[in-house]
């Protein structure tokens, strides 16, 4: 910095703060002067004061700022954690179910994930982590702890393929639990199965409980398929259907029991 400029800047603020003393100085001893001095100074205090509020304000928001990003931090993991022990929860809810059914069962049986299923739209197949290593053949029925979810119909070593019960393709003799009745029930590829060659006469209600008759290989005699939602006449009228929602929520199963015979 030059010499000059500095010792220039030096002595106006001598001069400034010498001014000021002297103002003060002459209010104190002429009191006409204090309301016009006190004007003088008024407008560079307040400049002062507010400009340093306005720092103050500055540097309270950004420290709120701050706390604000700190605190989403730990929502955000906080809810992730209690997101994972909520799936934890559910699958430990579900896996005892699966178990104690397991139990209760009178056959044999294998606990299964789902890993996969089928990517096109002609047919309903999930894929499970258990295969031929663990005992899983071609035939095999795939249940859960709420009924019914359809068969095996494809293995490797390590998983096998299950066609659900809502595949055009898959078909079990079943019988309405109330009144005995026995029909052939089937896959429609949508939410709902469909319960054929019911005879004209036949004894069936919304909301009747279907069940596997037995009458089909493999099939446990008994195992819950869904109720009966809508029943309605096939093409003559020469026999009745129904539509059956299943027991299982097919879209979202993600364990399974296959029954080993």
């Amino acid at each position: 910095m030059n010499p000059r400029l500095n010792k220039f800047k030096k002595k106006n603020l001598v001069y400034s703060a010498g001014l000021c003393v002297l103002l003060l100085f002459l209010s104190a001893l002429i009191p006409s002067l204090r309301t016009p001095l006190v004007d003088i100074f008024k407008l560079p205090l307040n400049l002062l004061n507010f400009t340093r509020q306005e720092i103050a304000g500055i540097i309270f928001y950004h420290q709120h700022m701050a706390q604000n990003e700190e605190l989403r931090r730990e929502n955000n993991s906080l809810r992730q954690k209690l997101i994972t022990l909520n799936e934890i929860y559910r699958e430990n809810e579900r896996l005892n179910k699966i178990l104690s059914l397991k139990q209760k069962s009178s056959y044999r049986a294998v606990a299964a994930k789902v890993i996969g299923r089928a990517a096109d739209a002609w047919s309903s197949v999930i894929i499970i982590d258990k295969g031929s290593y663990h005992g899983i053949k071609r035939g095999f029925v795939a249940i859960n702890y709420l009924g019914l979810v359809g068969r095996v119909i494809e293995t490797t070593l390590s998983t096998s393929k299950i066609m659900l019960i809502n595949d055009p393709n898959l078909s079990v003799s079943a019988i309405i639990e109330r009144s005995r009745q026995e029909g052939l029930v089937s896959g429609t590829l949508g939410a709902y199965l469909m319960m054929k060659y019911l005879p004209k006469e036949a004894d069936v209600k919304i909301s009747d409980v279907i069940v596997t008759s037995g009458l089909t290989s493999a099939y446990p005699k008994g195992s819950l398929i869904g109720t009966v939602v809508d029943i309605g006449e096939e093409f003559l009228g020469l026999s009745h259907y129904c539509l059956i929602e299943p027991a299982v929520n097919l879209s979202s199963i993600e364990e399974v029991l296959i029954i080993i015979p």
